[in-house]
């Protein structure tokens, strides 16, 4: 228990600090972000009009920075991550909220499929090293080296476009409404496909690899042999002894990529064009709007705190150790 509390004590010191950090960094960044939105507007705004977007956007610049900050906390507890520059007037949370789904749906199923797929191909090949598994080798090596964003143009190119069973890019066909009809949702579906693919190739054979190093390391050690020896069958010896411990470097990977699933793959979502937070995010930075930013930062940091908590949580069952410590 007591480790528990420490842990959830360090967690909630870091998610102050994030917040705190998100806060300061687009005020202390050069320029004015009220100027840029009236600028981009190419709209002619009395001295008022200025100052009320000043207020709207939490920049009261007669207010000092400590009041600012207690006034953006205050947001923050009621669910107010401000307004949009880019979609203004529409709220952050209300943008962010219709690309989110769209990043859990490709990145969040793909990720635990790989991980699972990964992790049980890695365990069959380090525990029957020299077997047919280990043929896997050199493939999952090459495809772990490609970068996401590379092996998506490659998909693209040979699959999509004219001629190709894979649309290039996009979430759905135009002129399909999206709701929750056969229409759209098999738009959607043939639209995530390829870039689905795409990462699971690639973080599937990261997965396999790491898994496969820990089995042979492990079925080294000195219990193993003892578990052979008291005559545990061999499947029980494999998942109960050598796989519970190998895995726990993997669930420290897994959880960060856990966290990275709200953020997306950045650079396959502006491949595929794909509306996810990724995507969302990379808009947000080509238009200087700092509340999407503030929002979008804010949710990756707490998504990976809540992923690595997670991870904490999981190796206390797995490791009696962690609980001896606590």
């Amino acid at each position: 228990m007591a480790y528990v509390l420490r842990r959830l004590a360090f967690y909630a010191f870091t998610a102050w600090a994030a917040v705190t950090l998100n806060f300061l960094i687009p005020r202390l960044m050069p320029g004015d972000p009220v100027l840029s939105l009236i600028s981009r507007a190419q709209g002619q705004l009395d001295t008022d009009a200025i100052a009320s977007l000043y207020v709207l956007f939490g920049l009261d610049k007669s207010q000092g920075l400590v009041e600012q900050y207690l006034a953006y906390w205050g947001q923050l507890l009621h669910g107010d991550l401000g307004l949009s520059f880019t979609f203004f007037p529409t709220p952050v949370t209300e943008v962010i909220g219709d690309s989110l789904p769209w990043t859990l749906a490709l990145v969040g199923f793909t990720t635990v499929v790989a991980f699972l797929l990964g992790t049980g191909l890695g365990m069959l090949a380090g525990w029957r090293r020299g077997s047919w598994t280990d043929a896997l080798l050199p493939v999952t090596t090459f495809l772990a080296s490609i970068p996401y964003f590379w092996l998506g143009l490659i998909a693209i190119t040979l699959l999509a476009g004219q001629g190709g069973p894979f649309p290039a890019g996009g979430g759905y066909d135009p002129g399909v409404v999206p709701g929750w009809d056969w229409a759209f949702i098999g738009s959607a579906v043939s639209h995530t496909l390829l870039p689905a693919l795409t990462i699971l190739i690639t973080t599937m054979s990261g997965w396999v690899i790491s898994m496969r190093n820990m089995m042979i390391t492990v079925t080294a050690e000195d219990y193993i042999t003892v578990a052979h020896a008291k005559g545990l069958p061999e499947r029980r010896v494999m998942l109960s002894y050598a796989a519970r411990n190998a895995l726990l470097p993997n669930v420290s990977g897994f959880a960060l990529q856990l966290g990275l699933i709200v953020g997306g793959t950045l650079l396959v979502e502006i491949v595929f064009s794909y509306p996810g937070v990724g995507y969302q995010l990379f808009q947000a930075v080509g238009a200087k709007d700092y509340p999407l930013l503030q929002g979008i930062f804010l949710i990756l940091t707490l998504s990976v705190l809540a992923a690595n908590l997670l991870a904490d949580l999981v190796y206390m069952l797995l490791d009696p150790r962690t609980r001896r410590e606590g």
